[in-house]
């Protein structure tokens, strides 16, 4: 591997956020135009890659609207296969999911969306024989908000490790001191993180079956101050031996959200959480508002294929890809 040595084992190689290839376009042009927050899957029987994004419209013309599933043979050019839009969760809006194929060779697509019954984020799960066969309407409940004492659980990110199931989740603590007031406002929007008056730390859930999850609660919490002191969103895993390299998505205040930028954090055990770019982000956009965020990976012989959400010069975002050798 680049750079390493006999005391450097297991770190990653970047990539220039500017190079690569644009994979999926936005609806629009300008902020609220997005296509992103992928979750991609090479399943050695196809030969295919298969890659999860959603498209998002600026408020008030649809926010999350629709979900996709896209396949390829080289991991560049996607073809969609399956798409639901956020009226089938009957949501207010559809957000980051999480694309698994089961130990049984079976597909689950761990979905967030808003639930209209009390606008808070939660996470169900369809199962499917194929990536095209998912049915919202089949879909079955993992974790709600009110299941964890919390304001809002969304952005799976589901990983098999051995025989058992990692989930980490974006979660959304009860604030403590909150007032009355406080507390209506904060599922007014269906958007707690879009509040302020709590913050967006990272969760672990544990399951041996894929479908029921036990809560194993915080694991990653934005710091006191510094670039990530809003959000610490655990996001993708990219496991070099003996190191997990976590990549998550930060951002300093309410403000940036929507608009956060990539950090990077180690693990051992994926149960505890080192973060190393206390300094800055480690990965951002060159235009707009830097924003480089919902990044996946793809560890395929000695390449890696990094998917992520990408701020243009308009500040939409795009879908962009790419590709790395070890």
């Amino acid at each position: 591997m680049v750079g390493e040595h006999k005391k450097w084992f297991g770190t990653p190689p970047l990539f220039e956020p500017s190079g690569g290839t644009t994979v999926v376009e936005p609806q629009g042009k300008g902020p609220g135009w997005w296509a992103g927050a992928p979750s991609a899957v090479y399943d050695d029987d196809a030969r295919r890659f298969y890659l999860y994004y959603r498209l998002r419209k600026p408020r008030p013309l649809g926010r999350g609207a629709e979900c996709r599933i896209a396949q390829s043979a080289d991991g560049v050019r996607f073809t969609d296969i399956w798409s639901a839009t956020k009226e089938e969760f009957g949501s207010p809006s559809v957000e980051r999911s999480s694309l698994v194929k089961t130990f049984e060779g079976r597909w689950r697509l761990f979905v967030s969306f808003v639930d209209s019954a009390d606008q808070k984020w939660r996470i169900d799960l369809m199962e499917a024989d194929a990536p095209d066969g998912f049915r919202p309407a089949s879909r079955v409940r993992v974790l709600t908000a009110d299941d964890v004492e919390a304001e809002g659980v969304k952005d799976p990110y589901v990983v098999a490790l051995g025989r058992c199931y990692y989930m980490l989740i974006s979660y959304a603590p009860t604030p403590v001191k909150a007032s009355p007031q406080q507390r209506e406002e904060m599922h007014a929007t269906g958007d707690v993180y879009n509040t302020g008056i709590t913050k967006s730390h990272s969760a672990l859930a544990l399951s041996q079956d894929g479908v029921h999850f036990a809560w194993q609660g915080d694991v990653f919490t934005p710091p006191e101050q510094g670039w990530d002191a809003y959000a610490t969103r655990l996001g993708a895993v990219l496991c070099i031996p003996p190191v997990f390299s976590v990549f998550y998505d930060g951002s300093a205040g309410v403000e940036e959200n929507y608009e956060e930028r990539t950090g990077l954090a180690l693990s051992f055990d994926m149960a505890h959480f080192h973060r190393i770019t206390d300094q800055g982000p480690i990965l951002v956009s060159p235009h707009a508002s830097g924003s480089l965020r919902y990044l996946d990976v793809v560890k395929l012989d000695r390449t890696l294929y990094y998917y992520y959400e990408y701020a243009r010069p308009d500040g939409s975002h795009e879908l962009r890809m790419n590709k790395v050798d070890l």
